[in-house]
C-alpha cells in the first residue's frame, strides 16, 4: 500500500492541474470539478492497490473524475441547473470543433488555461496566488492558511470570494485574446513570483524559508515555459526562480537563522540548477531588449555562478540593475541596486542612495530598508546611528529567524559602542 500511496501522491504532484482542467470542462463549475478530482484521487487508492498503478496514472485520473462528473450532472437533470462559471459557448467533443472557439487557433493545453483564470488581473493578488495554490497545485485549504498565517475560515473564504468573483466577472475559461496575452501573462507571471518570494523568505512566522511553497513556485514556472517555450519572459521567470532556489540548502544556519551570501558554502549549492538556469538566461535576453525577469535572471545567475563571493562581478550586476530600473521602476529594485553600488562605490555613497529612499512612501514599514542601512552604517564605524537603524528593522520584523539575525547586529553594534 506504501508504493501504491507514494504514486497517487506523485499522480497528486504532477496530474491534479491538467485532471482539473479537463474536469472543468465538463462540470463547468469549479468547485464541483474539485470534488470529482478529489474523489478520483481517493477511488485511486483503493482501484491501484487492487489492480496495479496504470501505466498513465493521469489519463487515469481525468477519465474517472470526468465519469465522476458526468454522474453528479445526470443527478443534478440539468446543466443549467448548476452554477455556471463559463461563458464559452458549447463544443462538442472533436478536437477541431473546440478548436475554432480559440481565437489563437488550435486548442492550447487546459492547464494553461486554469492558469490564466486563476491569475486573471480582476482578482486581488492575494486571491490569485491562494486560487493557485488551491486549484493549480491541489494544496488543502488547511495548508494554503497555514503557509500564509491565517485562519483556515479566513482562506476558505478567500478563496470562495475569488470563485465568486470569477462568476460575476464573467471570466471565461478560454486563453487571452492575442491584444489580452501580454497584461495576463504579466499578472500570471507576477502570481508565480510573488508565490516563490514567500516561500524563499516568509514574510513572518519561525522559519526563515517555506521550502514547499518555493518549489510549488518552481513547478508552476516549469509548467509556464513547457506551454509557453518561445515566450522570454517565462524563460527569465523558470531561471530566476532556479539561480535562487540552487542556494536553498545554505541560506539558513543550523540554528534556522538566515546566513549571509559571503558565508554560504557554494559547493553545498545545485550546481545542476544554476547550470539550467543560465542556459534560459541566455535564451531570455536573445532577440530584443530584455524584460524584468530576465535582467533579475541574469542578476541572480551572475550571483549563483560566481565561484566565491570576492570574485562576484559587482559591475556588471550594477550594470544590470539600471538596466532593470529603467523598465520597472520599482523602489524595491533601487534598494536592491544600493547594495551594489556598495560594493563598486563604497558604502557611503550607497548610504547616500538609501536615506534618498526613505522620502519613498511606498517603502514606508519596508523591513530590509532599515535593515540595508543599518548595515552601511555599521560599515561606516557608525555604530550609534547603526543602533537606531538596528532597533527600526527589528521593530519591522515579523519573521522570528530574520529578527533573531537581527537582534544579534543590534547587540553588535551595541557593544562596539561600549568599547569604544
Amino acid at each position: 500500500m506504501t508504493s501504491v500511496r507514494r504514486a497517487v501522491e506523485d499522480a497528486h504532484r504532477r496530474e491534479w492541474a491538467s485532471v482539473l482542467a479537463a474536469t472543468v470542462r465538463v462540470t463547468r463549475d469549479l468547485d464541483l470539478a474539485e470534488e470529482c478530482v478529489q474523489d478520483a484521487y481517493a477511488a485511486a487508492l483503493v482501484d491501484w492497490a487492487r489492480g496495479g498503478v496504470p501505466d498513465r496514472p493521469g489519463a487515469w485520473l481525468t477519465t474517472a473524475a470526468r465519469h465522476n462528473a458526468l454522474d453528479a450532472l445526470r443527478r443534478a437533470r440539468s446543466l443549467r441547473s448548476k452554477l455556471h462559471l463559463l461563458i464559452e459557448p458549447e463544443v462538442g467533443a472533436d478536437a477541431d470543433a473546440e478548436a475554432k472557439t480559440e481565437p489563437g487557433g488550435p486548442a492550447p493545453d487546459d492547464r494553461l488555461r486554469l492558469v490564466f483564470l486563476c491569475c486573471h488581473p480582476a482578482l486581488a493578488p492575494a486571491a490569485q496566488i491562494a486560487l493557485t495554490l488551491r486549484l493549480v497545485c491541489g494544496l488543502p485549504t488547511p495548508d494554503i492558511a497555514q503557509a500564509f498565517l491565517v485562519s483556515e475560515p479566513t482562506m476558505a473564504a478567500r478563496i470562495t470570494r475569488a470563485k465568486k468573483k470569477i462568476v460575476a466577472a464573467r471570466i471565461p475559461f478560454r486563453m487571452p485574446a492575442p491584444a489580452e496575452l501580454p497584461t495576463r501573462l504579466d499578472s500570471a507571471l507576477t502570481t508565480i513570483h510573488l508565490l516563490f518570494t514567500t516561500g524563499h523568505t516568509a514574510p513572518a512566522g519561525p522559519a526563515l524559508t517555506k521550502d514547499d511553497l518555493a518549489g510549488r513556485a518552481l513547478d508552476l514556472a516549469r509548467l509556464l515555459h513547457a506551454l509557453l517555450p518561445d515566450e522570454r519572459e517565462v524563460r527569465g521567470l523558470l531561471a530566476l526562480l532556479l539561480a535562487n532556489h540552487a542556494r536553498r540548502a545554505t541560506r539558513t544556519t543550523e540554528d534556522g537563522r538566515p546566513s549571509l551570501l559571503a558565508e554560504q558554502d557554494r559547493t553545498a549549492w545545485d550546481q545542476d540548477a544554476i547550470a539550467e538556469a543560465h542556459e534560459l538566461v541566455l535564451g531570455a535576453l536573445r532577440g530584443g531588449a530584455p524584460g524584468r525577469y530576465a535582467l533579475q535572471a541574469a542578476i541572480a545567475a551572475l550571483h549563483a555562478s560566481a565561484p566565491t563571493y570576492a570574485e562576484t562581478d559587482w559591475d556588471q550586476i550594477l550594470v544590470l540593475y539600471d538596466a532593470l530600473l529603467t523598465i520597472w521602476s520599482s523602489p524595491v529594485v533601487a534598494l536592491n541596486r544600493a547594495v551594489a553600488v556598495a560594493m563598486v562605490d563604497g558604502p557611503a555613497t550607497a548610504l547616500a542612495e538609501v536615506e534618498a529612499l526613505e522620502q519613498d512612501e511606498r517603502l514606508a514599514g519596508y523591513r530590509y530598508l532599515p535593515a540595508v542601512k543599518a548595515d552601511l552604517l555599521r560599515r561606516l564605524g557608525r555604530a550609534e546611528d547603526a543602533v537606531v537603524a538596528y532597533e527600526r528593522a527589528v521593530s519591522l520584523a515579523d519573521n522570528d529567524a530574520e529578527r533573531a539575525f537581527l537582534t544579534d547586529r543590534l547587540a553588535e553594534s551595541r557593544a562596539a559602542i561600549r568599547a569604544s
